[in-house]
Formats: structure tokens, sequence, C-alpha cells
């Protein structure tokens, strides 16, 4: 998704168009054993903006990780935040210039 422009020509960023489309920040811990001593575990984080409750992004991210990567995953936990909530954006019919 490329960022689109505003009326004034200033480009709105895909992060920002995103979030008005209902995603969300969403973080994972992702533990994996290491192939060459499986009881060792070790952490991955993994930041994008996807969609609760079923995380389309994350589960595609998830996917590739077990076809072309050696580590096996162990565990996954998440964390979503809507950054941009209906209340704080608010329209207004007009402009004021202050001196």
């Amino acid at each position: 998704m490329k960022g689109s422009r505003n009326i004034d020509g200033s480009e709105v960023s895909e992060a920002f168009i995103k979030q008005l489309a209902g995603y969300g920040l969403t973080t994972a811990e992702i533990l994996y054993r290491l192939p060459d001593h499986p009881g060792l575990l070790q952490s991955y984080i993994w930041q994008d903006y996807d969609v609760a409750p079923d995380f389309p992004t994350l589960i595609r991210f998830l996917t590739f990780w077990q076809r072309k990567l050696d580590g096996p995953l162990h565990s996954v936990r998440v964390g979503h935040s809507k950054l941009i909530r209906p209340a704080e954006i608010k329209s207004c019919n007009g402009e004021f210039r202050l001196h």
C-alpha cells in the first residue's frame, strides 16, 4: 500500500492509512528452539500493523517462518493496540488563524 497525497500535496504515511483502515500496532514475542541446540530457546521480537483478532499479517509471517526457517517455534505472545480510535478523530468545518 503506497502513501497518498493530502489536498495540500503533502504525503500521508502508509502507517496512518492502515490505522484508519482498522489496523493497530502489533508486537509478537516469538520463542523458538535453536536448530543446533533444541534445549535452548531464543527470542525474536516482530512488530507490524495488523488487524485483531485474526492477525493475518502475523499469521502470514509465522507461516513463512515454519516453511523457510530452521528454528522450530515454541510459543508466540502477542500484544496489540489500536493507535487511532474513533473518539480521537474529529472533523472541523473551518480554519482559524491566529496572528
